[in-house]
């Protein structure tokens, strides 16, 4: 069994999302008819191998202020946690808050989760073995469903892939890959710096596609100084996060074409 963690905190002064819209948090964007954390705990606490976890974020001002989220807690079993000043911080608190492995990550964002793709997930990841495992879906999926949506493309030489912003650290030693996540998360603004961290000819390699995304993981794994897993999930719903209101209406569509609104 798993236990969940779901970050929902937002940088100091809210997210372009949250003031365009004027939201308490950007996680609360409606998407067809529920906010979009809200999706992402029912998905949790609809899954077989979940068995609770926690909510990190948002700020305790912003939590206090927008009753939705202790409703939303209430009668599951999940507890509110005050996020750090980061995703990567905020990721450490809570799997170092819970202690207890394997710990499944995702974001509250996160509005076309489904309780079976988070067990797929989770079995999957179980399987895979390693100490943090990451998640991907093909690009070709993602293109082919969405044809017109702008996805951020992990291109290798043996394929390329999107992201799913599903994450499992499965003991540990995990945390190692979350406490390099941070340090490269501090020099945001110093691409050079992060370049050195992942190891500027690796990086050149990448560019080029001579890399392949098991040698990628591999480098990961060397630089983490813990196994970097990966698994395939061949849903497309599960590169969508909602960050932007394009990213909204593309979730709507496909839940209502799926009954799911």
């Amino acid at each position: 069994m798993f236990s969940a963690v779901v970050l929902a905190g937002e940088r100091p002064g809210g997210s372009p999302l949250s003031r365009a819209l004027g939201l308490k948090a950007s996680v609360l964007i409606d998407v067809a008819g529920k906010p979009a954390v809200q999706r992402v705990m029912d998905a949790l606490t609809g899954a077989e191998l979940v068995l609770g976890g926690v909510l990190c974020g948002p700020a305790r001002s912003v939590y206090e202020d927008a009753p939705e989220f202790a409703r939303m807690l209430a009668g599951t079993s999940f507890q509110w946690l005050e996020p750090e000043s980061g995703p990567s911080a905020s990721a450490i608190k809570a799997v170092r808050t819970l202690n207890q492995y394997p710990v499944l990550l995702t974001t509250g964002d996160h509005a076309l989760l489904t309780p079976d793709m988070v067990d797929t997930f989770c079995r999957k990841a179980r399987a895979a073995g390693g100490d943090i495992v990451v998640g991907l879906t093909p690009y070709a999926l993602v293109r082919a469903a969405f044809p017109t949506s702008k996805r951020t493309v992990q291109r290798y030489r043996d394929g390329s892939y999107c992201g799913t912003n599903l994450f499992v650290v499965q003991n540990p030693a995990g945390l190692a890959a979350l406490e390099f996540w941070k340090s490269v998360e501090a020099e945001r603004k110093r691409p050079w710096k992060i370049a050195q961290k992942l190891g500027t000819g690796f990086l050149l390699r990448c560019a080029m596609g001579r890399v392949s995304l098991q040698q990628a993981l591999q480098q990961l794994s060397d630089r983490c100084a813990c196994k970097v897993s990966h698994v395939l999930i061949n849903e497309a719903r599960a590169a969508v996060d909602v960050d932007t209101v394009a990213d909204r209406d593309l979730a709507q569509s496909v839940l209502l074409q799926h009954g799911q609104a």
